[in-house]
């Protein structure tokens, strides 16, 4: 019974070393992902964006390893692109960033500054020369959904003569709108204002 329980207690001592030694390994890859070494205390991440999620305000990146990489931001968030500066629902898939990182009391990560490297439309048509959203003037507007992307607070419209505007969801959508936009159906008509962040861009501010 002795050198049973002997056993035993080396086969769990040598499993608890190998976890531990699998945990490190694991911090250790993604404080390399940040830049940061072996203290993700803070630092830096540089990736492609691969989506917006308004509703739990988290900015998802690949980096370049391709690794993907979801960092919270808020109201504080700053988008800056050729000097100007924008909100988190301008930046479009495939942007390429650099983000400015802080870990947080949960182990997750948060950023405060996301330089945009290059825009994905190459012409910049997602950042107005304004740079600023809250500036833009409310407007109604009206239309046939078209698509509904729930994970990045996004849909489609149809407004007619061919022509489609995409709709993002602000920073902290009141419950009705938040409501109102998890009911949408491709088909639905919709009425809503919103500001123009481009061409082809809107930002909401409430459903009629």
């Amino acid at each position: 019974m002795s050198n049973a329980s002997h056993v035993i207690r080396r086969s769990a001592a040598t499993i608890a070393a190998l976890a531990l030694s699998t945990a490190c390994s694991q911090l250790g890859q993604l404080g390399s992902v940040l830049g940061t070494g072996t203290q993700p205390q803070s630092g830096q991440v540089s990736g492609t964006v691969q989506g917006v999620d308004t509703r739990n305000q988290q900015l998802v990146l690949q980096a370049t390893n391709g690794q993907q990489v979801a960092l919270l931001f808020d109201q504080q968030t700053q988008v800056t692109y050729q000097n100007r500066n924008f909100a988190v629902t301008n930046l479009e898939r495939g942007d390429r960033v650099t983000a400015r990182i802080q870990q947080t009391q949960n182990g997750g990560y948060y950023t405060d500054l996301v330089q945009v490297d290059e825009s994905v439309s190459g012409t910049g048509t997602a950042y107005p020369a304004s740079g600023s959203t809250s500036s833009g003037t409310v407007q109604s507007l009206q239309g046939t959904v078209r698509q509904v992307d729930r994970q990045n607070g996004l849909f489609t419209i149809d407004i007619g003569n061919y022509n489609t505007l995409t709709v993002a969801l602000p920073y902290n959508p009141s419950q009705a709108d938040l409501n109102r936009f998890q009911s949408l159906r491709p088909g639905d008509a919709v009425r809503f204002y919103g500001v123009f962040l481009n061409n082809s861009r809107v930002e909401l501010r409430r459903f009629h």
